[in-house]
C-alpha cells in the first residue's frame, strides 16, 4: 500500500513540474506600449516620432476658388496687360492644398525647427487643360534665433491675406510665394527684437534705352528687353535676358528690422539694401554688346514702418494694420505683386505705367535713334501704403475694410529715354554724346489706387467661406504724341485714323472673389 501511494505522490509531483516547465515557455501578454506618445512642449498637435525626443506635428489646408474680372490670373491681375478684348479671361477657377511637416526638438542651444509646406496649385481659365502643378512656399530652419530658408522676408509686417482674399496689387508682402532668407533675430525682452537678414534679391527691371528706335514698344503686363528693340518677354515673366535685364546675382539685399510686440499690438521699422547692377549698353536694335561697356552699379534701398493696433474695445478679435514704404531703385518692396508692366485698354484707350528698379541709355545707334550719350542708372523712386480694418461681427462672421495708394516717379532724364523708346522724345546733337528731350506730354510717372471689402463666414473653427470685393484704378502715364505696339499712333483726349488704341486715359476695375477653405491640422 505504501509503494502504491509513494508511486501517485511521484506521479503528481512529475505533473506539476512537466506542466511548470510547460508554462514558464508559454508566451506572457505584454502590457499595452504607446507608441505614438504626445508632446506637449511646443503646443497643440505635436507627437513624439518614435524612439526619438523629436516631435512632429503634421497639418494643412485645402481651398478652391472662383473670381471674376481678375483678367484671368489670381495673382497678376486686372492690369497685367489686359486687352480686354473678346479673348480676355473674365472667369478662372483655382484649387490648391497643402501639406505641412513642422518638427523640432532640443539642443544645448535651444530648439531647433524644421518647416516645410509642399502641395499644388492649379489655374482653370475654362479650358480644362489646368495641370495639376507643384507647389512649396516655405522650407526653412530655425535655431538659436537663425533662420534659413524659404520662409517670409524679415522686410514685411502689413499681412495682406490676414485682411484679403486678394494678392494683385501693390504690397511688399512674400508671405504667400515665401521668399529665400538667412536672417537672424535678437530678443532683448518685453516683446523688443531686432532682426538682420541677407535676402534673396527683389527685382522688377532695369530698362535699357541704347540704340531704341523711335516706335518702340512698352508692353503692359511684359517687361521688355529693351525699349524699341527684342519682342517683350511673357507677361509677367519677370526680368530676362539681353540689354536692360539685371546682371548675375553679385550680392543678396541686406535688411533690418527693428520690432514690438505688446498687449495693445505691434509695430515696425525696417531698411533694405538692394544692389543696382545692370547688363551692359546696347547695341541699335537692342541687343547686349559685352564690349560697349555698362553703367557703374547703384545702391537702391527700401524703407517702412508698420503698425498693427488691437480693438477688443471695439470687437473681440478687431484690428487695425497699416504699412508705408519708400523706395529708391528697389521697387518691388513696393511691388511684390504684380511684378510687371501695368495696363488696361478700354474700347478705343489704353491706360498704363512702366515698373522699373532703373533707366539707362546710350551706345551706338544712329543719329535719330533715340539715344543720347552714355548714361548712368536713373533709380526710379515709388512710394506706396496699405491700411485695413477687420472686424467681428460675432465669432462667425467678419468684415474687412482694405485699400491703399502706390506711386511710381521718374526724373526727368529717365523719363526721357523711356519717351525715346515709346516715340515721344527727341534727339538732338552727335552720335553716342547727344541729348534725348521728351515730346510735351510724355509723362511716365503713374500712380494706382484700391479699395475693398472682405466678408466672412466661420462655419466652424476649420472652415469658412468667404466673399472679396475690389475696385482699382490706374492713373495713367501720359503719351501725347508717342505710339504704341506696332506704331499706332496716340493722340491725348482725340479720336485717331486706323488705330484700335489711340488715346491714353486713366482706366479703372472690379473684381469679385469668392473662396472655400478648409484646414485639417490639429
Amino acid at each position: 500500500m505504501k509503494m502504491v501511494k509513494s508511486l501517485l505522490l511521484g506521479s503528481a509531483a512529475g505533473l506539476v513540474a512537466v506542466a511548470g516547465a510547460q508554462a514558464a515557455d508559454l508566451p506572457v501578454k505584454a502590457k499595452p506600449v504607446q507608441y505614438v506618445k504626445i508632446c506637449s512642449l511646443y503646443g497643440a498637435g505635436f507627437y513624439y516620432i518614435p524612439g526619438t525626443d523629436m516631435c512632429l506635428k503634421i497639418g494643412g489646408w485645402v481651398r478652391a476658388e472662383y473670381a471674376y474680372g481678375d483678367n484671368g490670373n489670381f495673382a497678376w491681375g486686372w492690369a497685367a496687360g489686359n486687352a480686354n478684348s473678346r479673348n480676355t479671361n473674365n472667369s478662372v477657377m483655382r484649387a490648391r492644398g497643402y501639406i505641412t511637416a513642422d518638427a523640432r526638438n532640443q539642443t544645448p542651444y535651444g530648439t531647433v525647427r524644421a518647416y516645410i509646406a509642399v502641395g499644388l496649385s492649379t489655374n482653370d481659365t475654362g479650358l480644362q487643360t489646368a495641370a495639376n502643378q507643384f507647389s512649396a512656399n516655405r522650407a526653412f530652419l530655425q535655431w538659436a534665433g537663425f533662420t534659413f530658408g524659404v520662409a517670409q522676408s524679415f522686410y514685411d509686417f502689413y499681412s495682406v491675406p490676414a485682411s484679403s482674399l486678394w494678392g494683385a496689387f501693390p504690397a511688399s508682402d512674400t508671405g504667400d510665394p515665401g521668399w529665400t532668407v538667412f536672417g537672424y533675430t535678437a530678443q532683448f525682452g518685453n516683446g523688443l527684437s531686432a532682426t538682420i537678414s541677407a535676402e534673396a534679391r527683389r527685382m522688377t527691371q532695369i530698362e535699357n534705352v541704347s540704340g531704341g528706335a523711335a516706335g518702340g514698344s512698352v508692353a503692359p503686363g511684359s517687361f521688355p528687353s529693351a525699349l524699341g528693340g527684342a519682342a517683350p518677354l511673357a507677361g509677367g515673366a519677370g526680368v530676362g535676358p539681353g540689354a536692360g535685364a539685371y546682371g548675375g546675382f553679385q550680392a543678396p539685399d541686406i535688411i533690418g528690422n527693428l520690432r514690438i510686440d505688446q498687449a495693445w499690438g505691434s509695430a515696425q521699422i525696417m531698411a533694405a539694401y538692394h544692389e543696382v547692377n545692370a547688363n551692359y549698353y546696347g547695341l541699335p536694335g537692342g541687343a547686349a554688346a559685352v564690349g560697349n561697356g555698362h553703367p557703374s552699379d547703384e545702391a537702391g534701398f527700401a524703407l517702412g514702418a508698420g503698425i498693427k493696433i488691437l480693438a477688443p474695445m471695439i470687437g473681440k478679435g478687431d484690428y487695425f494694420q497699416a504699412q508705408f514704404n519708400y523706395t529708391d531703385g528697389a521697387t518691388r518692396y513696393i511691388m511684390q505683386t504684380p511684378n510687371s508692366n501695368w495696363g488696361k485698354v478700354d474700347g478705343a484707350s489704353e491706360g498704363f505705367g512702366v515698373v522699373t528698379d532703373a533707366v539707362y541709355g546710350g551706345g551706338l545707334g544712329a543719329v535719330g535713334a533715340g539715344n543720347g550719350g552714355a548714361t548712368s542708372l536713373q533709380l526710379t523712386t515709388a512710394w506706396g501704403v496699405n491700411a485695413a480694418y477687420d472686424h467681428y461681427w460675432n465669432p462667425s462672421w467678419k468684415t474687412s475694410l482694405y485699400g491703399g495708394y502706390a506711386e511710381v516717379d521718374y526724373n526727368s532724364t529717365a523719363n526721357a529715354l523711356l519717351c525715346s523708346g515709346e516715340g515721344a522724345a527727341n534727339f538732338t546733337g552727335t552720335v553716342g554724346a547727344g541729348t534725348v528731350a521728351a515730346v510735351a506730354g510724355c509723362n511716365n510717372d503713374w500712380s494706382t489706387w484700391w479699395l475693398g471689402s472682405r466678408t466672412q463666414w466661420n462655419v466652424t473653427s476649420d472652415l469658412y467661406l468667404a466673399l472679396d470685393v475690389l475696385y482699382s484704378k490706374i492713373q495713367s502715364a501720359s503719351l501725347v504724341g508717342g505710339v504704341f505696339g506696332a506704331g499706332t499712333p496716340v493722340v491725348g483726349g482725340s479720336a485717331c485714323v486706323a488705330a484700335t488704341v489711340c488715346t491714353v486715359a486713366d482706366q479703372d476695375n472690379w473684381t469679385f472673389r469668392f473662396r472655400v477653405h478648409k484646414d485639417f491640422y490639429p
